[in-house]
């Protein structure tokens, strides 16, 4: 597959996008009550709500730095292509 330098940017972005975003929602979903069973932050043993998310989160980086990898290995490709 062929992607274009348009493409390859796009790809990265997500990945970074996915970077900024994801990490921030984990310290959220930590800092929620409904994640302990205690209703007290970090105290007592962590909820589904918690795993659920933490493996959202999990996943969602994955997915991300894969697509970010993608684009970064597309827009050495396309430089190739170019200089080629």
């Amino acid at each position: 597959m062929v992607l274009s330098r348009g493409w390859a940017v796009f790809l990265v972005g997500v990945g970074i996008w996915t970077w900024v975003i994801w990490p921030r929602f984990a310290v959220a979903i930590w800092q929620d009550p409904r994640s302990w069973a205690s209703g007290t932050v970090a105290d007592g043993a962590a909820t589904s709500f918690l795993w659920v998310h933490a493996l959202l989160i999990a996943a969602s980086l994955a997915i991300g730095t894969t697509v970010g990898v993608l684009g970064i290995r597309a827009w050495f490709a396309a430089r190739r292509r170019q200089a080629a």
